[in-house]
C-alpha cells in the first residue's frame, strides 16, 4: 500500500453501533481474550486449509498462537501466523463492522476445513471494553502482499498506513485502559486464568510465555513454548481409540477435586447435526448439595459457557462432562443460548443417550447398577419427573430398593408383591419408609403381616410416588406409619367399633388434653388386640405427601401453611387403656405417659416435654 496514512471513519452497519459494541456487546468483559484468540486460531486453520488445498505452496511452518503480557507498559499482545490480511482485506472486515469473512472463507474452502469458531465480525471489537487503543499488524500470505499497520482508539476514527511486519500473520496489541475494572487484564495470572478457562482445547497450540524449571533454588525460564492447551482432547476422536483410564484421566483434569465418576457416555453424531462430547455420572456425596452447570459447553473446542439449561434438559444438568457443537445458536455475546429447532433436536439426542446407556447397564452389567443406584437415585428420579420421553424409558431400567437392601426392577417387584399386597379394591398397595431407624416399629409390624417395605429416602420421593401412581396399573403408596399396620392394606371392609356420642366426646377430650398444642388432632377408637400398643400416632398419607412436596416448592404451598395433622389411634382392647378408661381421673398421669410414648416414637417428644417425660419414668419406676 501507499506510504501515506490513510484515515477514515469506521464503517457501521447499524447506526451508533460502536457504543454498544464498547459498552454492552459482551455481558462479561474477560470475553475479549476468548474472541481475539479464536481470531487467531481461525487465521491458523485457514493457514492449514490453503496449505491442504494447494492454494498455498509455500513454507507452512509451525502454526501457533502466542499471548504476550508487558505489565508495565500495560500492554497486551496477541499473534499468530495465519493467513494474515491486506489492506483491501483489513478496510473489509475490520473497518465494516459486522462484516465477518468467516463464511465467504468456510465456503470457499468447506472441504479442507470443519468450521470456523467466529461467525458475527463482531469479535475484535470486544477488545475496546478493556483497552484505549487497539493495533493491527499483519501481512498477508499472498504473494506480493503489503504489511499494514492499523490504529484505533476507540472511537469510530482509525489509522492505516503501511506496516513493517515481515512474516505472515497478525498481531493485535491492546493497550489496557487505566480504568480500575480493566487494569486486571494487563498481568500475567489473569491473563492464565482467562486462557486456562476458555482455551485450553483450541484446536491450534497457544503459547503463553516460556515453561519454567525449579534450578539453583528458583524457578527459571527455559527455551521451550508454555503451550497451555491440549490441541486433539478426548472427545475429539473416536471412542475405539480411547481406553477407560483415558476417560478417567480427562475427568481428573476438569474436575480436580472430584470422587472418580461412576460411569459416562460419549457422544458422537454428525448428522442431522453435529455433536460430540463426553457426559459423566458423577458421585453425589449429599443429594440437597448437588453441583449444577458442570457440563462445558465448546464450539469448535472453545469454550463458551458452563450454563447449558437450554441445551440440555434440567436433569441432565447434574451431570458433568463437556457437549461441543457448532450448530448450537449463540446470539452475539456467545454468552446465552437461544432456543431453536437445532438446539431442541440436540436435546432429545442427548436424553436418548442417556437413557440407552442406562438401559444398556441394566441388561448387561445389572450388578453395577445395583451398586451404584444409591448415588443415582436422584438422577434418576429427576429425570423421570420433569421428562416425560426419559421416563417411559426409565420405567424399563428404574430400581426399588426394599429395606432389606435387595433390588428390583418395577415389573419384578409387582410380581413379587401383588400376591400379599392387594386391597380390598384389587389395588396392589407399595408400603415405603423414609426413615429405617425412626420407622423401626412401623417397618416390622408390616414385614410380621407378611408385607415387604420399600425404601424411599430420596428427597423428590414425595414427588415420586404420585408419578409412579399415575403411571404404574393400579396401584397405591402408603408409607408405613400413615395408619396401623392392619389398615395399611385394607383385605376387606372393617368393622367399626361404635361408641355413644358422649363417649366419643370424653375420650377426644381425654386425648386431646395430654398431647402438645399447635396440631390438629383427629382421635379414633379401635379394637386392635391386647397386645398391640395403647396409642399410635399416624399421619395421613395425603396430607404428609403433600406438605413434602409444598416443602420441595411443588407449587403446593397451600397445604404447607395448614396446620400439622396427625391421627391418634387408641386401642380399646389394650389393657392400660381399658384401665385408663375405667378410672379416667385416676390414670390422667398414665395417659400422659403413654401418650409422651406415642410421641417418642414419632420424635414428636422435645424440650421441656422430653424433659419432663423423663423424670415421671424415674419416678414410675421407683
Amino acid at each position: 500500500m501507499a506510504e501515506k496514512t490513510l484515515k477514515g471513519k469506521i464503517g457501521v452497519t447499524t447506526e451508533n453501533i460502536f457504543p454498544v459494541i464498547k459498552q454492552f456487546l459482551y455481558s462479561d468483559h474477560e470475553i475479549f481474550l476468548r474472541e481475539l484468540v479464536a481470531n487467531a486460531v481461525d487465521a491458523s486453520r485457514k493457514m492449514q486449509a490453503l496449505a491442504s488445498s494447494g492454494a498455498f505452496k509455500g513454507e507452512l511452518g509451525e502454526l501457533k498462537v502466542c499471548v504476550e503480557v508487558d505489565e508495565d507498559k500495560k500492554l497486551l499482545k496477541i499473534s499468530d501466523n495465519g493467513i494474515g490480511m491486506t489492506a483491501e482485506e483489513v478496510d473489509k472486515y475490520i473497518n465494516q463492522i459486522a462484516f465477518s469473512s468467516a463464511g465467504e472463507f468456510l465456503e470457499k474452502y468447506k472441504d479442507q476445513l470443519g468450521s470456523i469458531i467466529g461467525h458475527f465480525g463482531l469479535g475484535f471489537y470486544s477488545a475496546f471494553m478493556v483497552a484505549d487503543k487497539v493495533t493491527i499488524d499483519t501481512l498477508s500470505w499472498q504473494d506480493g502482499a503489503e504489511a499494514v499497520k492499523w490504529s484505533c482508539d476507540g472511537s469510530p476514527e482509525y489509522d492505516m498506513k503501511k506496516g513493517s511486519r515481515k512474516e505472515r500473520g497478525t498481531t493485535v496489541t491492546l493497550h489496557i485502559s487505566d480504568d480500575e475494572n480493566d487494569r486486571e487484564f494487563a498481568t500475567r495470572g489473569r491473563i492464565h486464568e482467562l486462557l486456562d478457562k476458555y482455551c485450553k482445547f483450541m484446536p491450534v497450540p497457544v503459547v503463553f510465555g516460556k515453561k519454567t524449571e525449579w534450578k539453583d533454588g528458583k524457578s527459571v525460564e527455559t527455551d521451550e513454548d508454555n503451550v497451555i492447551n491440549n490441541v486433539e482432547p478426548i472427545w475429539a476422536k473416536a471412542p475405539s481409540e480411547l481406553k477407560e483410564e483415558d476417560y478417567k484421566k480427562f475427568y481428573r483434569a476438569l474436575y480436580p477435586m472430584e470422587e472418580e465418576p461412576m460411569f459416562w457416555i460419549h457422544l458422537n453424531v454428525d448428522y442431522p447435526f453435529n455433536l460430540t462430547g463426553i457426559l459423566y455420572f458423577p458421585k453425589i456425596k449429599e443429594r440437597m448439595a448437588i453441583n449444577r452447570n458442570r457440563i462445558q459447553l465448546y464450539c469448535n473446542q472453545m469454550f463458551v459457557t458452563d450454563h447449558v439449561d437450554n441445551i440440555v434438559p434440567d436433569f441432565l444438568t447434574l451431570l458433568h462432562g463437556v457437549i461441543d457443537s457448532p450448530d448450537i445458536p449463540l446470539n452475539v455475546s456467545r454468552s446465552y443460548l437461544q432456543s431453536d429447532t437445532n438446539v431442541k433436536k440436540i436435546s432429545t439426542y442427548i436424553t436418548k443417550k442417556v437413557a440407552d446407556r442406562l438401559e444398556e447397564i441394566f441388561k448387561e452389567q445389572r450388578s453395577q447398577l445395583e451398586e451404584k443406584w444409591d448415588n443415582l437415585k436422584l438422577f434418576i428420579e429427576y429425570g423421570m419427573i420433569s421428562d416425560e420421553k426419559f421416563c417411559e424409558r426409565a420405567l424399563n431400567f428404574a430400581l426399588f430398593k426394599n429395606t432389606d437392601g435387595k433390588y428390583f426392577s418395577f415389573e419384578e417387584y409387582r410380581t413379587a408383591i401383588e400376591g400379599s399386597q392387594t386391597d380390598k379394591d384389587k389395588k396392589v398397595v407399595y408400603l415405603y419408609a423414609s426413615d429405617p431407624q425412626g420407622q423401626y416399629r412401623n417397618i416390622e409390624d408390616a414385614k410380621n403381616l407378611g408385607y415387604d417395605v420399600l425404601l424411599m429416602d430420596c428427597e423428590l420421593d414425595s414427588h415420586f410416588v404420585n408419578l409412579l401412581e399415575n403411571k404404574l396399573k393400579d396401584c397405591r403408596f402408603a408409607r408405613v406409619d400413615s395408619d396401623s399396620p392392619e389398615r395399611l392394606i385394607p383385605k376387606e371392609e372393617e368393622i367399626k367399633l361404635e361408641l355413644s356420642e358422649d363417649d366419643k366426646k370424653a375420650l377426644d377430650e381425654m386425648v386431646k388434653g395430654v398431647l402438645p398444642e399447635g396440631n390438629d388432632y383427629l382421635v379414633e377408637a379401635r379394637n386392635l388386640g391386647e397386645t398391640r400398643s395403647a396409642l399410635m400416632i399416624t399421619r395421613s398419607e395425603w396430607m404428609r405427601r403433600y406438605r413434602d412436596m409444598s416443602a420441595l416448592g411443588g407449587g403446593m404451598n397451600f397445604y404447607g401453611e395448614l396446620p400439622e395433622s396427625f391421627n391418634i389411634i387408641v386401642n380399646m382392647e389394650n389393657p392400660l387403656i381399658q384401665k385408663i378408661w375405667a378410672d379416667r381421673e385416676g390414670n390422667a398421669q398414665l395417659l400422659k405417659q403413654l401418650a409422651d410414648l406415642a410421641l417418642l416414637q414419632n420424635g414428636m417428644l422435645k424440650g421441656k416435654d422430653l424433659a419432663d417425660f423423663i423424670s415421671r419414668s424415674e419416678e414410675l419406676l421407683k
